[in-house]
């Protein structure tokens, strides 16, 4: 479609008209892109924009969504406005899917747990450390962000994971934590910090029942999106 302008197209074919006359679900993500985007650049349409910027991010939406916006407005056709625009639809996306998410979860497995999460971390381009705060029945009273963006998790203090678990009287809690690189494998680091902190609890009598890692699914070599201390038996009883 180099060359052509959407308003080249027969009416019927166009991304906009197509989403009135279908509805949104029959269109393709690079035609929902192209919506957004409104505009090409000189020699290349909206839908070609949109269908390269969905190649570079490998057919992803997850990749796309979760891609900076200053690295967005250095694609060639989009721009700071376009950026914006993309943003602010990928973070009412994450919002919306926010709202649908229980008040009360039980965890019942490391699926749900990473599951849970993936809706509630906010900056996924980011590392973010999760305390998971537990009740009796194993049901999510609290999430609370420890940090956000620390590379080194020798950072991460037993004081700041444990202490509104000590305050509200919770005894059990899930550690988890994102691998923006997508590959949930656990570093050196990430074990380290998982041995002190089961140890920490266990003076606190807080039991760390996991230690979960949130990774995505095509960066996976296990296909599972995510890593399990407790399931993976690296965690200390």
């Amino acid at each position: 479609m180099d060359g052509m302008l959407i308003s080249d197209l027969p009416a019927d074919e166009r991304p906009r008209e197509r989403c009135v006359r279908l509805g949104a679900a029959a269109l393709s993500v690079p035609e929902l892109l192209a919506i957004l985007l409104r505009t090409g650049v000189k020699g290349s349409s909206a839908m070609t924009v949109a269908t390269r910027l969905f190649q570079k991010y490998h057919g992803s939406l997850e990749q796309l969504a979760a891609a900076p916006v200053g690295e967005l407005q250095q694609f060639q056709g989009l721009g700071k406005a376009k950026a914006a625009t993309l943003e602010a639809v990928f973070e009412l996306a994450r919002r919306l899917r926010r709202e649908a998410i229980p008040e009360q979860v039980s965890v019942t497995s490391p699926e749900i747990v990473a599951e849970f999460l993936r809706l509630r971390i906010l900056h996924p381009e980011q590392e973010e450390f999760h305390v998971l705060m537990l009740n009796t029945k194993n049901q999510v009273i609290n999430d609370e962000c420890v940090t956000v963006g620390l590379t080194d998790r020798s950072l991460v203090h037993a004081r700041e994971v444990f202490r509104n678990a000590i305050r509200s009287g919770c005894t059990r809690v899930i550690i988890a934590h994102n691998h923006p690189s997508g590959d949930p494998r656990p570093s050196r680091e990430d074990k380290a910090i998982t041995d002190t902190l089961v140890a920490a609890g266990k003076l606190l009598d807080i039991q760390v029942l996991d230690h979960i890692v949130i990774g995505r699914k095509e960066a996976d070599p296990t296909g599972y999106g995510f890593f399990s201390f407790g399931r993976a038996k690296m965690i200390e009883k």
